[in-house]
């Protein structure tokens, strides 16, 4: 490319791009361009793509903590959301439970496991029996 396609490119590249500047240990960056370069992706997209990722995550995570509980209905709502969530993974461990093979029913493991559903079923009673 000759100097004034360089030129132009590094005045577009100015305008619509953000250059940072980080500092890693050699280690991480020899690996992290080595992974890049196997996976045939560039460096650049892929810091791109985690802080992208990480923006959205957060900005949930964010939306979600500032969630209004100001009424009794919101409140009310909140809860049941969080009564069915459990329930479904209620229903799901009790289904894993269930499938637990016969020579292991008896073990310490599957007894903790039967403590942790009952502990949960008493929650999400006490859950129901808030609002």
């Amino acid at each position: 490319m000759g100097y004034a396609a360089n030129k132009a490119k590094s005045k577009w590249n100015a305008s619509h791009y953000k250059q940072l500047k980080f500092n890693v240990s050699p280690k991480i960056a020899a690996e992290f361009k080595y992974a890049c370069e196997k996976a045939g992706v560039s460096m650049a997209g892929e810091v791109a793509r985690f802080m992208a990722d990480y923006s959205a995550v957060k900005i949930q995570a964010k939306a979600k903590a500032a969630e209004d509980l100001t009424t009794r209905r919101k409140r009310r709502k909140a809860v049941a959301e969080m009564t069915l969530k459990m329930e479904r993974v209620l229903d799901a461990e009790t289904e894993s439970h269930e499938n637990v093979p016969e020579n292991l029913r008896g073990s310490d493991a599957y007894e903790d496991d039967e403590d942790r559903l009952a502990s949960m079923e008493e929650a999400i009673e006490q859950l129901k029996s808030l609002y």
